[in-house]
């Protein structure tokens, strides 16, 4: 499986690790100069954090698409491929001699996924549409952070859903073009992408006409759920339905009656009555360990986590990691989420800018014109 990734920054490179994770054979089309993501920080052994991460696996080759003759490289690239992933600007490679309605005409078998900001159509397709400018252009930064003050959050989400979105899109495409001989046009955008995770919040205003304040640790539509101070370090609770809202009244604060309290009885009953509810539980928590209260919490099938920092994560005793070269030696990393019963992936190298420009430019020199022929 040929992927030809004519890509920078993250969406894209999200999608093309997860295909090269897979086995696929990923072509990674980089300026004279490099992907720019390779300048985002020099934190990995002097490489780029993002970079190292979104980028094993793949073979790259600098091309300069304002010269023909690298046009013409990549054209005979793009002939032999299965999969063609862009995220250059809106219009960028047709512009470049390469609108994708020509390339699917000419080979039909040919799936092609261009990711943008916000779509080939509508008044924002020109619109630069980095991560934070999606995030709240979408409204996500209005329902997150606390009541003080909106906030990002703290990873390039709308990036990854789009990433996340190309993956499955193009994965429903080789499904179909087995039984269809067909390949297939897909278009994902990071404002598309991250409007449809803002689904509860939209139907929440444009049906019940509000909705909740920034919750900040809380849940604008669960309670109890949060974050609680013992003596010497903090829980989070999520409470989500009766059942366990019960055993937590009996088991854990000792008073079975509250359960069926009227401000406490059901889920609206409590979001209503958070204040008072949350005091309650405060105060309980407030003398106890932290260990304490989690062995209590475990016996009694309550939902629970510790409040971690990064270097919490680092030494998780859940986190599965993985271990890739570098130009610059070994990295390990954090393991992609999904499990399988097949054997472990081979997670390639990253390459260096440009480490494989001259096989490349071999493998696809487009075959001279015979003398006399036409163009």
């Amino acid at each position: 499986m040929l992927v030809v990734a004519v890509e920078q920054a993250v969406a894209a490179p999200y999608c093309t690790a997860r295909l090269a994770d897979a086995g696929a054979r990923v072509i990674k089309i980089e300026r004279p100069e490099g992907d720019f993501a390779r300048g985002y920080d020099r934190h990995v052994n002097g490489n780029s954090t993002y970079f190292v991460w979104l980028n094993r696996g793949k073979e790259s080759i600098r091309l300069d698409l304002k010269t023909e003759s690298d046009k013409a490289l990549l054209g005979a690239m793009i002939g032999r491929a299965d999969i063609l992933v862009q995220n250059l600007a809106p219009g960028a490679m047709e512009r470049l001699g390469f609108p994708v309605a020509a390339l699917r005409m000419r080979h039909p078998r040919l799936i092609t996924c261009e990711i943008s900001g916000y779509g080939d159509a509508g008044p924002y397709r020109d619109m630069k549409a980095y991560d934070l400018l999606v995030q709240a252009e979408t409204g996500l930064c209005s329902v997150t952070g606390n009541a003080d003050a909106p906030a990002r959050v703290g990873v390039s989400v709308c990036d990854l859903a789009a990433g996340m979105n190309a993956h499955a899109a193009i994965l429903q495409a080789l499904i179909a073009r087995e039984k269809t001989g067909q390949g297939r046009s897909i278009k994902v955008s990071l404002f598309g992408g991250m409007a449809d995770w803002m689904n509860v919040p939209y139907l929440q205003r444009r049906y019940g006409g509000s909705i909740p304040p920034r919750p900040g640790l809380k849940h604008p539509s669960i309670a109890p759920y949060g974050v609680f101070s013992c003596a010497d370090g903090e829980i989070l609770l999520s409470i989500q339905n009766e059942r366990e809202w019960a055993r937590f009244c009996a088991e854990v604060l000792g008073d079975a009656a509250m359960a069926s309290d009227p401000r406490f009885a059901s889920m609206t009953a409590r979001v209503a009555n958070r204040a008072d509810l949350d005091a309650r539980i405060a105060g309980l928590f407030a003398p106890e360990p932290k260990a304490g209260m989690a062995r209590r919490l475990e016996q009694a099938g309550i939902a629970f986590g510790m409040l971690n920092t990064v270097d919490g994560l680092i030494g998780h005793p859940q986190l599965r990691t993985i271990t890739y070269e570098t130009p610059e030696g070994p990295v390990t990393l954090i393991a992609p989420a999904v499990e399988t019963d097949a054997a472990e992936p081979a997670f390639g190298p990253v390459p260096a800018i440009g480490q494989h420009d001259d096989a490349l430019r071999g493998e696809f020199a487009p075959a001279p014109m015979p003398q006399g022929s036409l163009s």
